[in-house]
């Protein structure tokens, strides 16, 4: 089986290819809402090139029962991409996409006072999270929003805590603040800065993972000891100074998504 999984964020859309369980291939682009099905159609060809797909058909001679994509699957939190997604899929693939949203068979009971309410990218998280380390477990995922989810020992989706990410954050701090530049984030050599460079450095690398360990902290406190994992493309600076996470799936998502492909098959 080869699938192509698609998380579409607020900021970047990640793209991943699967042969079976295998995440052979994976892209990050900007998330523009203005983009039409053929232009993300053309990006896609594009990508799918490297692995000797052509025209959405690869370019060797393909079995009738093998096609080159068996399934496309999509998690979105932009509505407007989700239509062009759609519409994507069922032009150039010639068959409807998954989109996770209500109604969709995850497996995962959803105990949120509104189950609708809970975006797919949180629920594609927790769904591969649980396959991967069962429960309790945590995940913080590291994106435009920063969120942390609960998922219990027999796998149900508890509920979790939403806060604005680091770029976020950033980027309010230096329209407000004229006197301060953008800088790289990345650990700075001293907790105390001895530059405006590092200090801005300090409080945002450090001052993100004590946030993130206080979270999981409290977390902990209601659930007992959990298994802590974190995945999101803003991650990277944070993950290695957390306390409190153990695991690190940068594509935790994709595989999440696969996970529920393969059980509305």
């Amino acid at each position: 089986m080869k699938l192509l999984a698609i998380d579409a964020g607020n900021t970047q859309t990640v793209i991943g290819l699967f042969a079976g369980k295998e995440l052979v291939d994976h892209w990050r682009i900007a998330t523009v809402s203005e983009r039409t099905a053929d232009e993300l159609a053309l990006m896609i060809q594009q990508f799918l090139a490297f692995h000797g797909f052509a025209g959405f058909t690869l370019v060797s001679d393909v079995a009738p029962d093998d096609p080159p994509i068996s399934g496309v699957v999509i998690s979105s939190g932009v509505p407007r991409v989700t239509a062009e997604l759609r519409e994507m899929t069922d032009r150039y693939f010639g068959y409807p996409a998954l989109v996770l949203e209500p109604g969709v068979r995850t497996g995962m009971p959803i105990l949120y006072d509104n189950p609708k309410e809970v975006g797919p990218d949180r629920i594609a998280n927790a769904v591969a999270a649980y396959d991967l380390y069962g429960g309790p477990s945590i995940v913080v995922d590291f994106g435009t929003a920063n969120t942390i989810e609960a998922i219990s020992e027999r796998g149900e989706y508890l509920g979790g805590a939403i806060f604005p990410g680091i770029e976020i954050s950033m980027d309010a701090l230096f329209d407000r603040a004229a006197a301060l530049r953008r800088v790289e984030l990345l650990e700075p050599r001293h907790v105390i800065g001895k530059s405006t460079v590092e200090s801005i450095q300090s409080g945002a690398v450090y001052g993100y993972s004590g946030q993130v360990d206080a979270l999981v902290d409290r977390f902990q406190a209601e659930l007992g000891y959990c298994t802590v994992v974190a995945t999101g493309g803003l991650a990277d600076p944070i993950v290695g100074l957390s306390r409190t996470i153990q695991h690190y799936e940068p594509w935790l998502t994709l595989q999440g998504l696969r996970i529920v492909f393969e059980r509305n098959r």
